[in-house]
Parts: structure tokens; sequence; C-alpha cells
């Protein structure tokens, strides 16, 4: 969703990722959104059949470049996933379900279209296709990571973004939750052929591990940080995200003011605030 941190230049975002992953660019870059939401195009290379991951907001022209990307691989989409139910990842799901005459699975039975849902630890196989399911609750109670083993690449939605970090979108997002879903993508990373993020906004990132070190080294000072700004005599989120995030674009403190309401709850559970 959103980067709370300053972004490195703009990078290339779109095409072809790795053998069995194409993203399809949505038109609705901002501040919060980055370039703009990334949809997945994955398929195994001598398949017909592709699944979709963020049909991403509801915009007739990109849903429909996606069913074109689709058909111009010789494809035919046959599945949609959410890896989470926020609007620039799942607004368009339904208008792309007719075009595709597809199911929408997701965790959440709010964001589905048909009987069937997501959770941790399924295994899909669509077309030769395998993706494994992982729970990654966090920046929402309802984010998924999908694997692609034959590739060593997670789709992390905004659990991992391209550039810059993600929000914790308290309240339904929880930071324990967050922080344990990273460790759960660092095991992954460090222990099971895991080497690329495909984010759900930003470039792709090609050193996994890193990704992972940098966003737990970055929460760990974060905390810190507002620990301390609430041992200074800060009483409010507002006043801490202005204390401790005094060097980011204002345009952000709203997002980072969630953050910062989660980071509050996690001290206070823990005793420490």
């Amino acid at each position: 969703m959103t980067s709370l941190l300053p972004g490195d230049p703009a990078d290339t975002v779109g095409g072809v990722a790795t053998p069995r992953a194409l993203c399809v660019l949505a038109p609705n870059p901002s501040p919060m959104t980055l370039d703009g939401t990334n949809t997945w195009l994955l398929s195994e290379p001598d398949s017909d059949l592709a699944v979709v991951i963020d049909p991403g907001p509801l915009d007739e022209g990109h849903l429909r470049r996606v069913v074109q990307a689709a058909e111009q691989q010789g494809k035919r989409v046959a599945l949609t996933l959410l890896t989470h139910g926020h609007h620039d990842h799942a607004e368009g799901a339904a208008r792309f379900a007719e075009l595709t005459g597809t199911r929408v699975r997701a965790l959440d039975p709010a964001h589905r279209l048909g009987d069937e849902g997501l959770h941790g630890g399924q295994r899909i196989e669509v077309g030769g296709l395998e993706i494994r399911v992982i729970g990654t609750p966090g920046h929402t109670a309802d984010s998924l990571t999908f694997h692609l083993p034959a590739d060593g690449a997670v789709l992390t939605g905004d659990t991992v973004l391209g550039r810059g970090t993600t929000m914790v979108a308290h309240p339904d997002g929880r930071l324990g939750d967050y922080l344990d879903s990273l460790r759960r993508l660092h095991t992954m990373a460090s222990d099971h052929g895991v080497r690329t993020v495909l984010p759900g906004h930003g470039p792709v990132l090609a050193d996994a591990l890193g990704a992972v070190d940098y966003y737990l080294a970055h929460r760990a000072s974060r905390l810190a940080q507002v620990e301390t700004a609430v041992e200074a005599g800060c009483r409010t989120a507002e006043q801490v995200v202005a204390r401790v995030y005094a060097d980011v674009d204002r345009s952000l403190w709203p997002a980072a003011e969630l953050s910062v309401r989660a980071q509050l709850s996690y001290l206070e559970d823990h005793g420490l605030i």
C-alpha cells in the first residue's frame, strides 16, 4: 500500500519477471501505490491456462489489458487469486471475473466469488503450475503470500514492497502478526530456495533474503523510535508521527499513523510502555 521511506529512483515495473510470471501494471500510481498496482499473470510456459493474482482497481482498460496479455501468450485465465482485500488490489476482481468467467479466491469471504476460499498451507495447481499459499497476516488480517517454487519466487502483495516499506493497517493489521510473517518469509528465503520477491507495488526484488532482513531491521528501528518518543512525552499517535516520521513526506503521515497505532498496541501488549 505505501512506502514510508524515501524510495530509490524510479525503476522499470511491468513485463516478464520470471519464466512463469508477467506483470501488468495498473494505471493507479500514487504515494500510496508507488508506480501502481502490480497485477500478476502466472502460467507454466507450455500451458494454455493462467492464474491472475490481484486484478487491481476497477479500471476497465487495465482489466482488459490483463486479459489481452494472457491471450497474446495463447493462454486463458482459469483462476483469480487475491493477496488481500484492499481496493487497489481487489476492487476490480468482480468485473475481471465477469470478463474471464473465473472464480475469485481469497482468504476473506467478503472478497470471494465462488465457494472456495484460501488459507495458509494450501497447494493450488492450474495447468501444471504449482502455487503454495502462505499465511502472512500483519499488513492486514487477510494478507497472503503466494509461493512459486519452480521460480524460487514469492508474490507478497503489500507484505513486502519493491521500494520502501509497507504499513501495518491498524486495527485490522497487527504488528506481532506482521513480524511473525516476516520471519516466516525469512525462513523461506534462507532455507527453502526463495530468491525473488514479486511485490504488489514497485519493482521485482532479486534478493529476497536481503529484502526481508531490511524489513526486520527497519521494524526494530521504528519500534525503538516509537518507544523513545513515548518516553519523551508523546501521548498520542499524532505526536509520535510528528516526531518519528518528521523526515517523511506529510502525504504519508496518515499511513504512518496507522503503523504507529499498531506499534503502540504492540508495545502495550508486551508491557513495554
